[in-house]
């Protein structure tokens, strides 16, 4: 039901009968979309522009030709050849109708791609175990997540991974800030908390919880007996705290993966991936020049176990086993994507802060390396939040305790809000999310107004109802019931409807959620503005108890509207209200 790939194939054989026999000519270039202004056309197509110099012709004088073919097609109505040789095409009114019934009857599935037979595995959010989610995490989470039902509703086998990081430095600061509570919940006094260490209210009932369990026999043991214990402890405990803020926000991951389990075993997967590497050539002992801005002589040069990342694409190489035989953090990072590899899956999205930038080079480098070219990393950076209450900025800063959860921002203004403006620019542009505008009902609150146009056509419904007209099951639609949608604005908004399949394949293919948030946003205004139509000409209501015949087919594409909000803020992880107050 894709009107773009349709009138693609449809263009590619008006051009076969122009190509001289045992002629090749690459139509990988030629594309179908929607014009730039709506006056030109419902379609335009680049055929004769990509073309000509490969047929040895002129563009306009090869336009010229596909167009007299295309002229011929009973769906187009018109063809027009804009510029130096631009085709542009006006489908018929009858077209439009049996498209309205296609979208009809394919319900909650339009707009689904076929299985494409692909696995993808979308690893997002995968914060340190180490306190509760902030609003910077919560970008990301809603990026990734949607990124993922994107790609599952494109036709894709999508898994949703959590990465949790639970071999790092970070987590021993994280038991030792834990034990710290633990003294206080036994009635010591811990004064001020040390630098360094986690200062948050949100480990003292992990402190309460070890001196429930363990009294204080930890007490007088050396850190490295209770250490490994507390460490445990603490990182079950954020978990669960981290999934309970990923749950009040809708999202959920498939897997949680450790770490830790990279490093099990003897040798572990890290060394099994090192010993893969090196029988492929990749590793070498070696050292690497100073790192931007310290001279030579600030930097220590040590031997160590190299990976030849540059080969595949990578600013340089990088280290994998550090000189006092410690493995680096990009070492898991290596091993892990391995582990993804082995799974069977062929592409590997991660969704990341803007601060891994640096990452995205050597992540296509390890795909290349690890795979021989067979699986790719795509990787999609998220740019800062910037929050504002009454137009002042709301500072955080993890590391003391003073920020805003994620869960604190959903509790104030909703999951909806929260969902649908984290998509509401491009994940790598930065973001203000104002506390107040996300909650005003105004068309200048984009989530406002994409569920007030559901909303509304629920209206329109039981506006049809009183008047006593009779509704058909739009499920079984067919070209007898909707005929008779001619005006512009109607026309108007089976366009808008018919590019939402090629939008969905796009914002999949791209990693970009944000265009489908647009795209309901842009569907919204010209609904709402077909019906503010009616108003002032009482012929173009959607309920019209004049003309029952039209007013079904008008409900018809009310219904369509309705469908395509509905699945598209099911996407976003939005409701899709009936009514709102």
């Amino acid at each position: 039901m894709n009107v773009f790939a349709d009138f693609e194939d449809r263009v590619k054989k008006a051009v076969e009968p122009i190509v001289s026999a045992g002629e090749e000519v690459d139509l990988s270039r030629v594309t179908v979309e929607p014009p730039r202004d709506a006056a030109h056309g419902d379609l335009a197509t680049n055929a004769a522009m990509v073309l000509a110099k490969g047929l040895g012709m002129k563009p306009r004088d090869l336009a010229e030709k596909i167009a007299a073919t295309l002229g011929d097609d009973g769906d187009v109505q018109t063809v027009a050849i804009a510029g130096p040789g631009f085709i542009n095409l006006t489908l018929t009114p009858a077209f439009w109708t049996r498209h309205l019934a296609g979208l009809l009857n394919a319900g909650a599935d339009y707009g689904r791609g076929a299985p494409t037979g692909r696995k993808i595995n979308v690893e997002y959010v995968s914060a340190n175990p180490t306190g509760p989610m902030h609003v910077g995490h919560t970008r990301g989470a809603v990026v990734g997540d949607v990124i993922a039902r994107l790609l599952a509703f494109a036709g894709n086998d999508v898994t949703k991974e959590y990465y949790i990081n639970d071999a790092g430095e970070q987590v021993n600061v994280l038991a030792r800030s834990a034990f710290l509570r633990y003294r206080e919940a036994l009635g010591q006094a811990i004064g001020e908390i040390p630098a360094g260490l986690y200062p948050g209210d949100y480990l003292k009932p992990v402190g309460e919880a070890l001196a429930a369990e363990f009294g204080d026999r930890l007490v007088g043991k050396d850190e490295a007996e209770w250490l490994p214990i507390v460490r445990d402890r603490a990182i079950d405990a954020m978990m669960a705290m981290i999934r309970t803020d990923l749950q009040t926000l809708g999202v959920e991951h498939d897997v949680f993966f450790s770490e830790r389990t990279l490093h099990a075993g003897e040798g572990g997967k890290i060394a099994a991936t090192i010993a893969d590497l090196t029988a492929k050539g990749f590793i070498y002992q070696g050292t690497l020049p100073p790192p931007k801005g310290q001279t030579p002589e600030d930097w220590e040069d040590r031997e160590q176990t190299l990976l030849r990342s540059s080969d595949v694409g990578d600013d340089q190489d990088r280290p994998l086993v550090k000189s006092n035989g410690a493995y680096t953090y990009f070492a898991a990072d290596v091993a892990y994507f391995k582990d993804k590899f082995e799974r069977g899956f062929a592409e590997m999205v991660y969704v990341l802060g803007a601060d891994h930038g640096g990452y995205v080079k050597r992540l296509e480098a390890v795909a290349r390396a690890i795979s021989g070219g067979a699986a790719v990393a795509d990787c999609v950076l998220c740019q800062l939040v910037k929050l504002y209450r009454n137009g002042e900025p709301v500072k955080m800063s993890k590391r003391s305790g003073d920020f805003v959860t994620l869960a604190e921002v959903v509790e104030e203004v909703g999951r909806d809000p929260v969902r649908f403006m984290m998509l509401y620019r491009k994940s790598d542009a930065p973001l203000d999310f104002d506390f107040q505008k996300v909650t005003e009902q105004s068309k200048d609150n984009p989530v406002f107004y994409v569920q007030y146009a559901h909303a509304r056509a629920a209206a329109i419904f039981r506006q049809a109802a009183e008047a006593g007209i009779d509704l058909p099951d739009f499920a079984a639609a067919d070209v007898a019931m909707l005929g008779g949608l001619e005006d512009v604005g109607e026309l108007g908004l089976l366009r808008k409807l018919a590019e939402f399949p090629r939008l969905i394949g796009q914002a999949a293919d791209a990693k970009e959620p944000h265009r489908l948030a647009f795209y309901l946003n842009d569907l919204a205004a010209d609904f709402h503005a077909q019906y503010n139509r009616g108003k002032d000409l009482p012929q173009l209501r959607f309920v019209n108890q004049a003309e029952p015949k039209l007013s079904i087919a008008r409900l018809g594409l009310v219904k369509a509207v309705a469908t395509v909000l509905f699945i598209g803020l099911d996407l976003i992880g939005a409701n899709a209200p009936e009514e709102m107050r």
